[in-house]
């Protein structure tokens, strides 16, 4: 199996692509833990559709990470382009309430960045409101 992973600003991108297997579910568990803290949350964008095969391994990768994530009370996990097996096996965990879908990487970097400016300019107009009222 390969990980790819991409640092952006706002979340971060893993790649993987080859067999996730029991050996494969090691690796991009720690690979997952390497990249924590490589976006504030963290925002784990996930791109599986380039696996030949997984199994079960699958479903304890995204696991260990919600459950992390839920221990911190922070952080989101957006699958894009996951295959229609996938997400059956997501609904049958009752994994897929926990997930985001979306269609392309870029579409969901360039979507992380609007919602990031978004909430920066809004945290600034109500900064300055403050400092406005304050006398």
């Amino acid at each position: 199996m390969r990980i790819e992973t991409i640092r952006h600003l706002h979340c971060t991108v893993l790649r993987a692509k080859g067999e996730l297997d029991h050996a494969g579910r090691v690796r991009f568990s720690a690979c997952i833990n390497a990249v924590w803290d490589w976006s504030e949350g963290p925002v784990l964008v996930l791109d599986l559709a380039d696996l030949d095969f997984f199994d079960s391994s699958v479903i304890g990768v995204l696991a260990m990470a919600m459950q992390r994530m839920e221990e911190e009370r922070s952080g989101r996990i957006i699958l894009v382009r996951p295959s229609s097996h996938l997400l059956s096996v997501l609904r049958l965990t009752d994994l897929l309430s926990h997930v985001e879908l979306r269609g392309s990487v870029e579409e969901t970097v360039a979507e992380l960045m609007l919602q990031s400016a978004a909430a920066a300019a809004s945290r600034e107009s109500e900064a300055a409101a403050g400092r406005d009222h304050n006398p």
